[in-house]
C-alpha cells in the first residue's frame, strides 16, 4: 500500500526576469515540517545578453537555502556579504528581524552563454527566534556529509538525520538530503526519519507501493515511519522534512511571520527605506502595490 498522502506538481511562476517551478506552498499543504517555500530554478540556458538580476529585497522570519546544480549566482546582503554561489555549495541566510539581499549573474558570466539550475528554499524560524539577529553562513560542497548506502549515494545538505549532521546551522529539527542511484535500489528509511516528510524527484522515477512517479513531482508521506520507496536507475531525489511548528505562518511577499503585526511592521520599514541595503546595491525591488500574499495553488 502506498504511503503517499499528497502529490504536488511543479507550477510555473515568474520571479522577476526568471521562471521557476514552484512546489511549496501548495493549497493542500502550506508547509512540510519547517519548509515553507521551495522553487525549482531551471534548468535554463541563458545567452550572452540574458542574466539573472533579482535586485535588493527584504526578508524576515526565515532562513533561505540556495543549492545549485549548474551555474553561479552572486549573492550580496546587508551584512556586507559578497559571495559567489557555485554548484554543490550551500548558502544559508537567516533573516530574523530583517535582512536585504540581491541575487545576480556574476560579472564573469554576464557576457557569455550559461546555464542555471538549482533549488531555492525557505525554512521558517521557530517563533522564539523569528526576530533574531540576521546571519549568513556559506558551506562548501566538500564539507557536506556524503556516503554510500544500499545502492545509493547520499549527501546531507542541511539538518540531522541517519546518524549524520550537516555543518549548516539550522534552528529547528529538520533534514534535507540528496539521494542518487545510478543502478536503481529500494530504500527503507522510515526508522530514521521524523516529523513530516517530502520527496522531490529531480530526475528519474520513484515507485511507492506499486505507484510510479516521475520528475518534477513532490510526494508528501502519510507517515515518516513508513518511508520505503524504490528508485529507478539514474534517479536523483531530495528528501526533506522535520518537526512542524505549532503556530501557523503567514507569508506576504518575502516576509514570513507568526503574526500580521510583524508583517505590517516589515512592510512599513521597507516603504520608509529603513532596512539596511547591501553595499554597492541600488534599485530596490518595490513592495507589491496590491495583494502580496503568496497564494498557494
Amino acid at each position: 500500500m502506498s504511503n503517499i498522502g499528497l502529490i504536488i506538481e511543479e507550477r510555473e511562476r515568474n520571479i522577476g526576469n526568471f521562471l521557476v517551478g514552484r512546489l511549496l506552498p501548495f493549497r493542500g499543504k502550506r508547509m512540510v515540517g519547517p519548509f515553507i517555500y521551495i522553487d525549482h530554478m531551471g534548468p535554463v540556458r541563458m545567452d550572452d545578453h540574458a542574466n539573472m538580476d533579482i535586485g535588493p529585497h527584504p526578508h524576515i522570519g526565515l532562513s533561505t537555502l540556495t543549492y545549485l546544480f549548474e551555474g553561479a549566482v552572486m549573492h550580496r546582503d546587508s551584512l556586507g556579504t559578497a559571495l559567489e554561489i557555485t554548484p554543490g555549495s550551500v548558502n544559508w541566510m537567516t533573516a530574523g528581524r530583517g535582512i536585504v539581499h540581491s541575487e545576480r549573474t556574476p560579472d564573469r558570466l554576464r557576457h557569455v552563454d550559461k546555464r542555471m539550475h538549482g533549488l531555492q528554499i525557505w525554512v521558517a524560524l521557530p517563533k522564539h527566534l523569528e526576530e533574531m539577529e540576521p546571519a549568513f553562513h556559506h558551506v562548501e560542497a566538500g564539507e557536506l556529509p556524503a556516503w554510500e548506502q544500499d545502492g545509493a549515494s547520499f549527501k546531507l545538505i542541511a539538518g540531522e538525520v541517519l546518524g549524520r549532521r550537516s555543518p549548516v546551522p539550522v534552528y529547528s529539527p529538520l533534514y534535507l538530503m540528496e539521494i542518487h542511484s545510478e543502478t536503481g535500489t529500494t530504500l527503507q528509511l522510515g526508522d530514521d526519519l521524523y516529523g513530516e516528510v517530502g520527496l522531490y524527484i529531480l530526475a528519474g522515477g520513484v515507485d511507492d507501493g506499486g505507484e510510479a512517479f516521475g520528475a518534477k513531482q513532490m510526494l508528501v508521506a502519510k507517515d515518516a515511519r513508513l518511508c520505503r520507496f524504490t528508485l529507478a536507475p539514474g534517479t536523483t531525489v531530495y528528501l526533506f522534512g522535520g518537526e512542524p511548528f505549532p503556530e501557523e505562518r503567514l507569508i506576504y511577499w518575502n516576509f514570513v511571520a507568526t503574526s500580521q503585526a510583524l508583517i505590517d511592521a516589515a512592510k512599513q520599514r521597507w516603504r520608509r527605506q529603513e532596512f539596511v541595503m547591501p553595499p554597492g546595491e541600488h534599485d530596490p525591488v518595490p513592495l507589491p502595490l496590491e495583494g502580496g500574499f503568496l497564494k498557494p495553488r
